[in-house]
């Protein structure tokens, strides 16, 4: 089964900051999964380290306020392309992020103030149909896998 993974997860860092979030023993726990990895970010061609971005009024903009919603919505297209080429129904992202944030993502201002929304692959994604869990459901994730 091929699973579509925010690279971020799996230890690479590739986040705004140069860190990752990597979830711990993750391909030990599901030998069997193929995890595809996707940053939509880099692979749309935005440098590591860069300047974190939020979405404000449907635009996503850096800490300087430039404009950055073309190269998300490259990186969005990417990992649907991702998702049509391997057969990938399931999708665990990194939560709150602009990009793969799932049900919460900051509000554009800068101030960690989460609201109720989706960063815009995952609003691609789910467009699409494809079943997406994020890293703050994990064990969700893992009972959904594990009955398949």
């Amino acid at each position: 089964m091929n699973v579509l993974i925010s690279r971020c997860l799996l230890g690479i860092n590739c986040r705004y900051d140069e860190k990752n979030n990597k979830i711990k023993n993750l391909r030990e726990k599901f030998p069997k999964i193929n995890f595809i990895d996707v940053c939509p970010e880099v692979d749309s061609g935005m440098k590591t380290p860069r300047k974190p971005c939020e979405i404000k009024n449907s635009k996503v903009i850096n800490i300087d306020g430039e404009d950055f919603t073309k190269e998300f919505k490259k990186g969005s297209q990417i990992a649907l392309d991702l998702c049509k080429k391997y057969n990938i129904n399931i999708a665990l992202l990194k939560a709150k992020s602009p990009s793969c944030g799932k049900d919460y993502i900051y509000d554009g201002n800068f101030n960690k103030n989460l609201i109720n929304g989706d960063g815009i692959t995952c609003q691609v994604l789910k467009k699409n149909g494809i079943i997406i869990f994020s890293e703050k459901e994990i064990e969700d994730f893992y009972s959904y896998i594990s009955a398949k």
